[in-house]
């Protein structure tokens, strides 16, 4: 049977560990497959474009396990109470091919995409950073501040969004979180003093939500909302001044902040300075950057750590047919099946009168030639 994690299950075992302790956990196991990044099968995600958005497919696989998410991105959702991204995902067994976990990504996606966030920021950010600064309080935007929370030890998050309504609504869910919130009027109020700067906005085009007058010396710059081509954040000037580093570089050249730049413009790899290949933060005044648009380890790594934790509650499903042959698929359908039970008996005994008494090799005239 291949096993199941849905909403509900993630829900429950969020109750259970906790939220902060779960992006813990998650950032262990993103950090650890990114260290082992040459180990694996990497390609970038398959994307099909419309009027009003993205769905996305997302492989990935290390040899043993092969993992596939399929996601979608479509700003104008909300409008019609439709969240802008869901996702599931797929786990298999590669000697097999078979599915051997499906669970729901759409809450576990904003978990890795937070504990990816702050992977990074712990790896690029200043040691001392204590002040976050969040443009955008869409449904990443709670995440985000929890992981950075739990993982850097920011104390005070600075929001700010255009929409008052979901400014609310970040307040309100963080209200017991321990966190100190100011609630800005502006993108120069929210950044005006913040060590790191979190971009998570949705809208499908070229914004520039950051301007170089935004940023100062020793800032990390957590990029997140740019996630396909045409679609950036970031003023190109604050690109080209900053120390970039992305996730799988040729994905990030068409979906990134990078997609603004030269072709051969200069950028580290994550994992590089995870296993020490590469220098990451050089100074206290470099300005770093994080140009993230999701890649499809980080959810191989999520997709396993969910199954991990939750192995003693999982579900199973009856996705693949189970066979006595594994040659005859037909047969589980006649098996089970009273009317196909008829039809063999029929043909069976059809075949037996045929034996008896063979047909004409001719039509005869006049009959409909069937």
């Amino acid at each position: 049977m291949t096993q199941f994690i849905g909403t509900s299950d993630i829900r429950s075992l969020l109750r259970h560990t906790g939220l902060e302790p779960f992006l813990v956990g998650l950032a262990g196991y993103i950090e650890a497959d990114f260290r082992r990044w040459e180990s694996f099968e990497k390609a970038a995600r398959l994307a099909s474009h419309s009027r009003d958005g993205v769905i996305e497919l997302m492989p990935a696989s290390d040899g043993e396990l092969y993992a596939m998410k399929f996601v979608n991105g479509h700003p104008g959702n909300t409008a019609g109470g439709k969240l802008t991204v869901t996702a599931f995902g797929v786990l298999a067994d590669v000697s097999t091919g078979y599915p051997v976990l499906v669970s729901e990504m759409t809450i576990l996606t904003a978990l890795r995409t937070a504990a990816t966030s702050a992977v990074a920021a712990r790896a690029l950010a200043r040691p001392d950073s204590r002040v976050l600064a969040l443009i955008g309080a869409g449904a990443q935007s709670e995440f985000q501040a929890l992981a950075f929370k739990a993982l850097l030890g920011v104390e005070e998050v600075r929001v700010f969004d255009l929409d008052t309504e979901a400014m609310d609504k970040f307040c309100l869910n963080l209200a017991t979180s321990g966190l100190r919130i100011i609630r800005a009027g502006s993108v120069a109020e929210a950044v005006d003093g913040a060590d790191i700067v979190t971009t998570c906005t949705a809208d499908k085009t070229r914004a520039r939500v950051l301007t170089p007058d935004h940023v100062v010396p020793g800032m990390h710059l957590n990029a997140i909302g740019g996630d396909c081509p045409g679609k950036t954040e970031l003023h190109p000037d604050i690109v080209a001044g900053a120390s970039v580093f992305t996730e799988y570089t040729p994905q990030t050249r068409v979906e990134g902040e990078i997609q603004q730049m030269p072709a051969d413009f200069a950028v580290t790899e994550l994992w590089q300075v995870l296993t020490g290949k590469a220098a990451g933060r050089r100074s206290a005044g470099e300005v770093t950057l994080f140009d993230s648009v999701g890649f499809a380890i980080e959810d191989f790594s999520t997709l396993r750590y969910a199954r991990d934790l939750s192995r003693a509650e999982i579900r199973d499903i009856d996705l693949i047919p189970e066979l006595d042959d594994p040659k005859d698929l037909f047969g589980l359908l006649a098996a089970q099946s009273p009317k196909w039970a008829t039809i063999a008996a029929s043909t069976a005994a059809g075949s037996t009168r045929q034996s008896q008494s063979p047909r004409p090799l001719a039509t005869p005239s006049g009959s409909p030639n069937t």
